[in-house]
């Protein structure tokens, strides 16, 4: 291939570094990959900032290990040793006013039997659990349930709002019933759609799979930015900050950028941005791909990281989720000080992590709301102190010394039911030479980001052979 290539990477986040790597190892050390971002800094939607003397995660803390992308990527840039795996702790469910241990065994919080939900679900959907297997069942393989339709019909509206809803809002900032079964838990869609003769039965298929061995989820000491960093220097690229794309026009052999002060012309592109935001700059000159990109629902989030005094107490848990209409105005925290040994065990700071936001309850920025910040900071040490003194542990806003507000306009994508299917037709409709990488096409986590950019690649390097 022509060593004189020049291909445009649009966003600089995980996907679109990921993009420029693979793009640098197919294309050779004197292709131009231009990388432009809008913002001042690498990484998108995932962040390391300093709170209270300790390197943490605002955006995005961990990957799933047993997926391959993310864990060879890290490998294959020398930063293995970097990996660290959780804590044995466990998280726990805030539900009527106190902490109840977590379902086990359950699958995305969809218990496989009735004793996992004791206590926690209400009597009646305790018994429609245990009576379900024996209950008329009907699975249409060609429809398209949301996760919360399904449990709620089988197994009842309280294991929806207390241990589904929970477990599905901190990956999707959405509940259970905005999410789509095939988009959230592909794997359980699969065993219904090859006649399970039950969810439990389906749900425990699932669980009883073999599914790899050692942790599920790790974590980088030293944050996402140590990858990030890692990415562009493999890549031998320097992102443009503050560079905002403003339209595209394509050419028989490729594109031209609308930067506002130029446009330069480029053999391909990638856009590796949010779908919204890739169809906004396509909506001239490619509108009926534009709209599909543009039609895709996002979700707001907030991520409060406090740093409380060394020896500060906290429950023996490694968070605490929370259960949907409960009281509490957080939607999870996570004691990471307590599940990750990087940012515990020694005599330095905790680190809290507190969540807010979902699909439908959309954090105001301080245009709409001045001041949100400080009103969010507040609810945070006041529901954190709520949940300790449930546990029986003494009120840690007392031991504060750091804290750091981290917004999320416009988020994460809603994989709603159908989206998987109407982006899979949306790609197979793209125009030669541009593709499209991110969260929104084949899932929200960094695995799936970097597996969806070496995707794109191969196809943009088809384009140009």
């Amino acid at each position: 291939m022509s060593a004189s290539r020049r291909v445009a990477v649009v966003g600089g986040g995980i996907s679109g570094l990921t993009a420029a790597l693979r793009l640098r190892q197919a294309l050779g050390p004197d292709a131009t990959i231009d990388v432009f971002e809008a913002a001042g800094r690498t990484g998108g939607h995932l962040r390391t900032v300093d709170v209270g003397g300790r390197a943490v995660d605002v955006g995005a803390e961990a990957f799933i290990v047993r997926r391959p992308e993310a864990r060879d990527l890290v490998a294959e840039l020398g930063l293995s040793d970097r990996i660290t795996s959780p804590t044995s702790r466990r998280p726990a469910v805030w539900s009527r006013d106190t902490l109840h241990d977590l379902p086990t065994p359950a699958l995305m919080g969809i218990p496989a039997d009735a004793r996992a939900v004791a206590g926690l679900a209400d009597p009646d959907d305790v018994a429609r659990i245990a009576a379900e297997p024996e209950r008329e069942w009907h699975w249409d393989a060609e429809g398209d349930p949301s996760v919360g339709e399904l449990v709620a019909e089988r197994f009842g509206a309280s294991v929806v709002a207390r241990c589904v809803d929970p477990m599905l809002g901190g990956v999707y900032a959405s509940l259970a019933g905005d999410i789509g079964l095939r988009e959230a838990v592909p794997a359980l869609a699969a065993r219904l759609d090859a006649g399970a003769s039950g969810l439990t039965a389906a749900v425990s298929e699932v669980l009883a799979a073999p599914s790899g061995s050692g942790p599920v989820f790790g974590a980088l000491t030293g944050g996402y930015a140590v990858l990030l960093a890692a990415l562009a220097d493999a890549a031998g690229v320097r992102p443009e900050f503050c560079s905002y794309v403003r339209g595209l026009e394509s050419r028989t052999d490729g594109w031209t950028v609308d930067l506002g002060d130029r446009s330069p012309d480029y053999d391909g592109v990638v856009l590796a941005i949010p779908a919204w935001s890739a169809g906004q700059i396509l909506r001239r000159t490619h509108p009926d791909f534009a709209a599909p990109l543009r039609q895709v629902e996002h979700a707001s989030s907030v991520v409060v990281s406090i740093a409380l005094a060394p020896g500060t107490a906290l429950p023996d848990h490694s968070g605490v989720l929370v259960a949907t209409g409960d009281s509490l105005r957080a939607k999870a925290f996570t004691f990471s000080s307590q599940k990750w040994p990087h940012l515990g065990g020694d005599d330095g700071p905790l680190s809290v992590r507190a969540s807010f936001g979902r699909f439908g309850a959309a954090i105001p920025d301080d245009c709409v709301e001045p001041g949100v910040d400080d009103r969010i900071r507040t609810e945070a040490l006041e529901d954190l102190d709520r949940v300790c003194q449930a546990a029986g542990v003494p009120a840690p806003s007392g031991e504060v010394t750091d804290v750091f507000v981290q917004r999320w306009t416009r988020g994460l994508p809603v994989y709603q039911p159908g989206h998987l299917a109407r982006m899979a037709r949306l790609q197979r409709s793209r125009p030669a030479r541009l593709v499209l990488a991110g969260s929104a096409y084949a899932g929200v986590g960094v695995p799936a980001c970097i597996g969806q950019a070496g995707h794109a690649v191969a196809q943009l390097v088809a384009d140009l052979t």
